[in-house]
């Protein structure tokens, strides 16, 4: 929880900066690139997860500072479009299906969440 704290936070700075600049920039377009806004924090978290979990790291900042890492179940290092899908898998059971849904790691034999499960990985700590 700590982990997903800590990129939540990364994010909201990241989006900050994006919005400050449209803002400024919706002055010049009369207003068009405000449009682009409410997508954009989903967009800013796709791009976010999918890039840090699928480079060099397999984890995101917060899951570095966790000492946690993710990889397929046959222990490959994860791609982007599975990063990306697991992003949105995880968005979508908070949104949704509420977040009683990751009780579902404390039923499950391998203490993995339903996203995890859905998505083919496992989070683990470093070796």
């Amino acid at each position: 929880m700590i982990a997903l704290a800590f990129d939540l936070v990364a994010i909201g700075i990241l989006f900050s900066l994006f919005v400050t600049v449209l803002l400024v920039l919706g002055i010049v377009t009369f207003g068009l690139t405000w449009y682009l806004i409410p997508p954009l924090f989903p967009a800013i978290a796709l791009f976010y997860n999918g890039l840090s979990i699928s480079g060099p790291r397999m984890a995101t900042p917060g899951m570095r500072a966790m000492d946690l890492e993710m990889r397929h179940l046959d222990g490959r290092p994860v791609s982007f479009l599975i990063a990306a899908a697991h992003a949105v898998l995880f968005y979508l059971s908070w949104s949704f299906l509420t977040p009683l849904i990751l009780l579902v790691s404390l039923l499950s034999g391998e203490k993995r969440c339903l996203h995890d499960i859905v998505a083919g990985v496992i989070v683990t700590r470093r070796a």
